[in-house]
């Protein structure tokens, strides 16, 4: 369970004003002391996360919050870790509390939610204290969970809903989604750079091998110089070949004439973000200006390598292509720009390590500001002139 990574659990935060029950229903839901429980509002700083396996849902993350009515200074900064959180969940637990003539908070937060696209279920704290489920369940206008830490009442129905809420969107967990099918022979070309820890494979790798091998497919992996030997001794082409991006164009010359051609970086760009707009954003390679502005976003931070892909190899194909005046930025982790305006471009990584919604709160970020913003494996196909023998 703890091994899993964050980046592919189900990111669950619990929302509510101080002292409303917020840290007894992660400590309930975890059946381990997680969050401070304490009668004086305001203990909950920062976020508190917590890796937990829950039924019907599975890996997950569940992060509790400070209070939305958080005063003074601190409280404020306070509030905005927790407004910064928005972007990143997949399913937001608003706590309510028993005073129902009070409930303006509930109700702006409720808007923010739901203006942000965030699933919301929710859910009465204490009520084993007051049960006024009904009269907020009137003045949301939804359901609501009565749930009690103390006697778990309510524990399998607020279970139950969360695992309902999070099931509709399990379909575009799948990675390969209409590329492959049961019985289709798969190469994986998987170069080892100095970015590949040493006896391991990178995520994508892995991600996308576990993905083929729940389909009942049949992968076979190389490295890019042992790609025509393997190809060789096929009877029969392979139906896909995914490759690693910076090798795009050597593994296309190679590549049987009915055999198609992708790579992990287009397919993270189809799991966690918008393939469309990512596809439209890379026009922009085509008409950039010698001076132009580009922002190199990656969701890792890491030592940069001599064989970086962000820092060196796309930034060198970048300045080959509209010479050495381009100027290029490269942010990594959530240092991403709040300001995108004086940039031409954007290009992200496949964004393995993180969520959908982080990746598409950045994608709508782009959009708002009337940037193109495009992904690492596409930008790398567009500019190896093999974009139209992708598939995405």
């Amino acid at each position: 369970m703890h091994q899993t990574q964050r980046s592919n659990r189900t990111h669950i935060a619990v929302f509510g004003r101080r002292n409303a029950g917020k840290s007894s229903l992660v400590n309930a839901l975890a059946g381990q002391d997680v969050s401070i429980v304490s009668d004086v509002a305001g203990t909950t700083t920062d976020v508190v996360w917590k890796n937990m396996e829950l039924p019907g849902i599975g890996a997950a993350v569940l992060g509790d919050t400070a209070g939305f009515d958080d005063e003074g200074e601190l409280g404020k900064m306070r509030v905005e870790a927790t407004k910064k959180i928005v972007s990143r969940i997949d399913l937001a637990l608003l706590v309510l509390h028993g005073n129902t003539l009070d409930c303006e908070f509930e109700k702006e937060w409720l808007a923010r939610l739901e203006k942000s696209a965030v699933p919301v279920v929710a859910v009465l704290g204490h009520c084993d204290r007051n049960n006024n489920a009904e009269e907020w369940k009137k003045i949301l206008d939804r359901d609501v969970v009565a749930f009690s830490a103390v006697t778990y009442e309510g524990r399998e129905e607020l279970l139950s809903a969360m695992a309902a809420v999070i099931q509709k969107n399990r379909d575009e967990d799948d990675i390969t989604r209409g590329l492959v099918s049961s019985g289709d022979v798969v190469v994986l070309v998987m170069p080892q750079d100095a970015q590949a820890p040493k006896g391991r494979l990178i995520l994508p790798q892995v991600q996308t091998l576990r993905n083929l091998l729940d389909k009942h497919a049949i992968p076979l992996c190389c490295a890019p110089e042992e790609l025509e030997v393997l190809l060789a001794s096929l009877k029969e082409s392979p139906s896909l070949i995914i490759t690693d991006s910076q090798v795009f164009a050597q593994v296309e010359k190679l590549k049987p004439e009915h055999t198609r051609l992708t790579s992990f970086s287009v397919l993270m760009a189809r799991q966690k973000g918008d393939i469309e707009i990512f596809r439209k954003g890379a026009d922009a390679l085509k008409c950039l200006s010698p001076k132009a502005k580009v922002l190199i976003a990656e969701a890792c931070s890491h030592i940069p390598q001599n064989e970086d892909i962000g820092r060196v190899k796309l930034p060198g194909m970048l300045r080959k292509k509209f010479g050495n005046e381009l100027s290029i930025t490269v942010v990594s982790g959530n240092d991403f720009p709040d300001n995108l305006k004086e940039y031409d471009l954007v290009i992200h990584c496949g964004a393995c390590m993180f969520t959908k919604r982080h990746v598409m709160a950045r994608v709508n970020q782009t959009m708002e500001q009337d940037v193109p913003i495009t992904n690492y494996g596409i930008a790398i196909a567009t500019l190896s002139g093999i974009i139209d023998k992708v598939v995405y």
